[in-house]
C-alpha cells in the first residue's frame, strides 16, 4: 500500500564551511543541516549537504539526510537521499528530490521506501510531500 505525507519544515541551523574547491566561478561547499518537521512527519533531522554555486547563484546541491519522527503515528528514523538545483538560481526553475535509502528505515519505520518533493514557497517558506510504502 503506498501512503502520501506532507507538511513543512523549518531549517534550524545552515552551517556552511568556507568552499572547499573554487574554479572558474564554481564553488563548492560543505553545509550541515537541522530541521524540524511538521504535518504528517513530526521530528527532526539533520543533514549533510554538498552545494553548487555559480555566477548564476546556488545552482544544485546532493545530500544525505538523517530523519527522526512520527510519521502517520510510526515512529522510527529513515535516511533520505537529496537531490536538487536550479538552472539560474531562481525558484521557478527549481527541482529538489528526495529518495529513501533503501534498508533505512527502524523502529516502526523499518522497511519503508520511497520518494518525495520540497517546494520552496515565494516567502522562503519550505513545504514537502513524500509519498513511501512500508514492508
Amino acid at each position: 500500500m503506498t501512503f502520501q505525507a506532507g507538511g513543512s519544515f523549518d531549517i534550524d541551523a545552515w552551517d556552511a564551511d568556507k568552499p572547499y574547491d573554487e574554479r572558474d566561478g564554481t564553488k563548492l561547499t560543505r553545509v550541515s543541516v537541522r530541521k524540524t518537521f511538521h504535518g504528517d512527519l513530526v521530528g527532526t533531522s539533520t543533514t549533510e549537504l554538498i552545494t553548487v554555486e555559480s555566477s548564476a547563484g546556488p545552482v544544485a546541491y546532493v545530500g544525505i539526510e538523517h530523519v527522526q519522527g512520527i510519521l502517520h503515528g510510526r515512529e522510527g528514523t529513515f535516511v533520505l537521499q537529496h537531490s536538487a538545483g536550479s538552472e539560474d538560481g531562481t525558484p521557478g526553475t527549481q527541482w529538489l528530490r528526495w529518495l529513501i535509502v533503501p534498508t533505512s528505515g527502524t523502529g516502526e519505520l523499518a522497511g519503508i521506501r520511497g520518494v518525495g518533493q520540497i517546494t520552496v514557497t515565494e516567502d522562503g517558506a519550505h513545504t514537502w510531500t513524500l509519498e513511501y510504502s512500508l514492508d
